[in-house]
């Protein structure tokens, strides 16, 4: 299962996880988002060794501009609190879990 991902819970989900993360940026309105979406959510459910997070840009704009998002979907991977892999667009299930390492 997903996490909601907001700038007020940023830091405990993300920088302070035990887990690897997934984080996607993304919009409704957005049709590779949607594409990627479902694929997202099978790793989710697949992979409770990660924590699979979502942050919608509309609403988190402060969070989508921190990181630099330009374009979406966009990928981004956690590891002990740090960025250690990004990816935009949408990429295959198999190509995710190696950004994963899983």
């Amino acid at each position: 299962m997903s996490v909601q991902i907001t700038k007020s819970n940023f830091k405990a989900e993300v920088l302070e996880s035990d887990r690897p993360v997934l984080l996607d940026f993304w919009a409704a309105w957005c049709g590779p988002c949607r594409m990627l979406s479902p694929v997202v959510d099978e790793i989710a459910k697949e992979h409770p060794e990660i924590k699979v997070g979502k942050v919608n840009v509309d609403e988190e704009q402060e969070l989508a501009i921190q990181f630099g998002i330009m374009s979406i979907p966009t990928l981004l991977v956690f590891r002990d609190g740090q960025q250690t892999d990004s990816s935009v667009g949408v990429i295959p299930k198999a190509k995710i879990e190696k950004l994963m390492n899983i």
